[in-house]
C-alpha cells in the first residue's frame, strides 16, 4: 500500500516537475499568438461534435457524419474569423485576466449570432442549406465554447502560478492592500501579473463597514483596525503595504504610512489613474513611499480662470529658469497657453536638461519655450533680451540661495541677489512689463545671514518700486521646498545610500517645507491677485524638526537608527538659525481671498535712501572688502544680526 502511495504520488507530481522545467528554459518565451489561434479553433471545432452529440441524446445513429462534417467546417472557419478580427488570441496566457475573458465572449458571441442568422436564412432558402445549422445545436456550442476557452485560459495560469511557487518556495513578497475597490483589484492583477517577483495578497483593507468579513475573489477584507493589527502582521509575515485608494486625504495617507511605519513594513502607493501607462497599471509603477508623501499636504485649489487670464496669450519671462522653483513654475505657466516663456539662466546643464524634457516629454510645450544662456548681471545682455522679447509678465527667481557659501562671499550675493534683481526690475519697468513677480525666502526675515539679508534688501526694493506706470511689483515669501537642489532631503537620501552617517547640524533645528508644484501654485496664484507692492507670505504649515526627517527618512528606507546607521551632530553652520520665521517682529499679516495666502503687513520704505545704500553697496563691491559689504548691508537691513559667523563682531559696533 506504502509503495503504491509512493508511485502515486510520483505520477502526480511528473507533469508538475516537467512544467518547472519548462518554466526554467523557456520563462523568458511566450506562446505565439497564431498558435493560440489554431488551439481556440481546434477546441471549437471539437466541441461542435460534442454539441451535436449532446443535441442527439448522445444516440450516435441519428448522428449525419458526413452532415456533420460538413456543418463543422463551416463553424470553424466562422469563429475562426471571429478570433482574428476580435484579437482574442493575443493575449499572453499566463496573464490572462477579464478582458481576455471579455474578448472570448466578444469573438463567440459574434461567430454565434453570425451562424444563427444564416440559420434561419436558410429555413427560408434553399440556397443558405449547407449554412443551415440547428439552432439548439449552436446554442449549445456556443455556450460549451465560452465556457472551455475562458477555463482554458485560466486553468494554464492557475497551473503556471503554482508551477512558480513551487520553483520559488518560500520566496514570496506577502501584501496587503489597502482599498478593496475597483483600483485595489486592478492592483491585485498587476502583483499577480509580475514574474520577477512572486507576490501573494494576503488582505484588503478597507476603511467601509458593509465590506468588513467579506471575501473578494477569494481574499479576506478586514478593518483598518484589524488589517493592521501588529499581531495580525506578523502571525500572516506581511512584508508591504500597498494603498491603492485614488481619492485619500493627504492626512488619512500620512496616518497609513506611518502605521506601516511603525509596523516595520514597506509601504508602497498606487499613481493616480492618470499617470498608468495607456491606461494600464505596472508594478514598476507602484512606488515606494517617499518622505515627501509624509510631508504632503491636501491638494491647493486655484482660481484657474483668473491665472488663465493673466498668462494666456501673453509672453512670460522666467529668471533663473533651470531651478527647482524657476523649473516649475515654467512647466505651470505653460499648462495656461502662454504665446511664449522666455527660460533664462546661466546653469547651461541644467537648462538643457529642462529643454530635453520638454522636447520629449512635452513637444508641444517646448514649441513655445525659448532657452536663453545668460546672466541676470549682465544690464547688456538684460537689454537686448527685454528689446527683443518684449515679456508682459516677468517671474525672477534667480537668486544665489546656500547660507554658508554666500556668508563666504557676500560680493556674489549682493552681485546677483540684489542688484541682479534691481537690473530685472528697472527693466520691467521700462519695457512696460504688466507684472513683476520676485521669489523670496523666509531667510529674508530677521535674517542672520548674508544671504538672507541680501535678499531682504531685494524684497525692500521691489516694495518700494510698488506701482509704477503700468508695472505691479509682487514678491512671495516662502520657506524650503521638497526635493529643491541643496536642500536636506536630497542630501539624507545620497547619505543613506552610502550607508551613512546623516548629518545634521543641531538636534532642535526646525524648518517649514512646501512640495515645489505647491509653492509654484501659491506664486501664480500670488501674481495673478497681486496689485503692486504687495509681500505674500504663504501657509507653510507645521514647522518639521529636522532629526525627525532624518530618522522617518532611515525607516522608510527599511533601515534601523543605531545599528545600521547613525546621525551625527556637526554643529550651525555659518549664519545658520535654529528656528525660521515667515514674519518678522514687527509684521503681522493681512488675509486674502485664498486661505493660504496672505500679506505681509512690513513698514514702509524710503525708495530715495534704498536706492542711495544699494548705489553703495554697487560701489563696494569694486573693493571687495567682505566687511565693508556687510557693514553696509547691515546698514540697510537693521534687523540683521549675524549668527554663528565672522561678521558677528559687526553687531558689537
Amino acid at each position: 500500500m506504502k509503495k503504491m502511495y509512493i508511485c502515486n504520488l510520483t505520477l502526480l507530481s511528473m507533469p508538475m516537475t516537467m512544467l518547472k522545467l519548462l518554466l526554467d528554459k523557456y520563462s523568458g518565451r511566450f506562446l505565439s499568438r497564431w498558435i493560440v489561434l489554431l488551439i481556440d479553433t481546434f477546441i471549437v471545432t471539437f466541441l461542435f461534435h460534442f454539441a451535436v452529440i449532446i443535441r442527439s441524446n448522445f444516440d450516435f445513429q441519428e448522428i449525419n457524419i458526413p452532415w456533420l462534417y460538413e456543418r463543422n467546417i463551416w463553424v470553424s472557419l466562422v469563429f475562426f474569423l471571429t478570433f482574428f478580427i476580435t484579437g482574442s488570441y493575443r493575449g499572453i496566457i499566463r496573464q490572462t485576466g477579464l478582458r481576455d475573458a471579455y474578448l472570448i465572449v466578444k469573438a463567440s458571441s459574434i461567430g454565434f449570432v453570425f451562424l444563427v442568422v444564416v440559420s434561419v436564412l436558410g429555413s427560408y432558402d434553399p440556397s443558405f442549406d449547407f449554412f443551415a445549422v440547428p439552432r439548439s445545436v449552436l446554442l449549445i456550442h456556443y455556450l460549451l465554447s465560452m465556457v472551455a476557452l475562458v477555463a482554458l485560459r485560466f486553468f494554464v495560469k492557475s497551473t503556471y502560478i503554482l508551477a512558480l511557487k513551487q520553483q520559488r518556495g518560500n520566496r514570496r513578497t506577502r501584501v496587503i492592500i489597502f482599498g478593496s475597490g475597483a483600483a485595489g483589484e486592478i492592483t491585485r492583477q498587476s502583483l499577480q501579473r509580475e514574474l520577477t517577483t512572486l507576490y501573494e495578497v494576503v488582505a484588503f483593507i478597507d476603511d467601509n463597514p458593509s465590506k468588513h468579513g467579506k471575501i473578494q475573489d477569494g481574499i479576506p477584507v478586514f478593518s483598518r483596525e484589524k488589517g493592521l493589527d501588529k499581531a495580525f502582521i506578523e502571525d500572516k509575515r506581511i512584508h508591504q503595504l500597498i494603498i491603492a485608494v485614488q481619492n485619500l486625504s493627504a492626512e488619512k495617507r500620512r496616518e497609513l504610512i506611518e502605521q506601516g511605519i511603525d509596523l516595520n513594513i514597506k509601504v508602497k502607493v498606487v499613481p493616480p489613474v492618470s499617470n498608468w501607462i495607456q491606461g494600464q497599471l505596472t508594478i514598476n509603477q507602484i512606488k515606494e513611499v517617499r518622505i515627501e508623501d509624509l510631508l504632503e499636504r491636501e491638494t491647493i485649489k486655484l482660481n484657474s480662470a483668473n491665472i488663465s487670464r493673466e498668462f494666456q496669450d501673453k509672453i512670460v519671462l522666467v529668471t533663473g529658469a533651470a531651478g527647482s522653483i524657476g523649473s516649475e513654475i515654467l512647466r505651470q505657466i505653460l499648462h495656461y497657453s502662454p504665446k511664449e516663456v522666455i527660460a533664462i539662466d546661466q546653469a547651461e546643464s541644467a537648462l538643457y536638461e529642462l529643454e530635453m524634457e520638454l522636447l520629449y516629454h512635452r513637444p508641444n510645450h517646448h514649441l513655445k519655450t525659448r532657452f536663453v544662456v545668460a546672466d541676470i548681471t549682465r544690464k547688456d545682455r538684460m537689454l537686448k533680451l527685454f528689446t527683443k522679447y518684449r515679456p508682459d509678465t516677468v517671474f525672477h527667481s534667480a537668486a544665489y540661495k546656500h547660507v554658508p557659501l554666500m556668508e563666504a562671499h557676500p560680493y556674489e550675493a549682493v552681485k546677483v541677489n540684489i542688484l541682479g534683481t534691481k537690473l530685472i526690475a528697472d527693466l520691467s519697468l521700462e519695457h512696460g512689463v504688466k507684472k513683476f513677480v520676485m521669489i523670496s525666502t523666509d531667510k529674508a526675515v530677521n535674517p542672520t545671514n548674508v544671504m538672507g539679508a541680501s535678499k531682504r534688501i531685494a524684497e525692500m526694493y521691489i516694495q518700494g518700486m510698488g506701482r509704477r506706470d503700468h508695472t505691479q511689483f509682487i514678491t512671495t515669501r516662502f520657506g524650503n521646498v521638497l526635493g529643491s537642489n541643496g536642500s536636506v532631503i536630497p542630501l539624507f537620501r545620497k547619505q543613506i545610500e552610502q550607508g551613512g552617517p546623516i548629518t545634521i547640524t543641531h538636534p532642535d533645528i526646525t524648518r517649514y517645507f512646501m512640495t515645489i508644484p505647491e509653492a509654484c501654485n501659491l506664486v501664480l496664484e500670488a501674481g495673478a491677485m497681486g496689485k503692486g507692492g504687495e509681500i505674500y507670505v504663504f501657509d507653510m504649515g507645521e514647522s518639521v524638526k529636522i532629526v525627525d526627517l532624518a530618522k522617518n527618512m532611515i525607516r522608510l528606507s527599511g533601515l534601523t537608527l543605531g545599528r545600521d546607521i547613525e546621525i551625527k551632530y556637526t554643529g550651525l553652520r555659518p549664519g545658520e538659525k535654529l528656528y525660521e520665521e515667515l514674519l518678522a517682529n514687527t509684521e503681522s499679516t493681512i488675509k486674502t481671498h485664498h486661505e493660504k495666502i496672505m500679506i505681509a503687513d512690513v513698514r514702509e520704505v524710503d525708495a530715495e535712501q534704498l536706492s542711495y545704500m544699494i548705489d553703495a553697496l554697487r560701489e563696494s563691491l569694486k573693493r571687495d572688502n567682505p566687511e565693508e559689504i556687510v557693514r553696509l548691508m547691515k546698514k540697510v537691513v537693521i534687523e540683521f544680526k549675524s549668527n554663528n559667523s565672522v561678521f558677528t563682531k559687526l553687531d558689537k559696533n
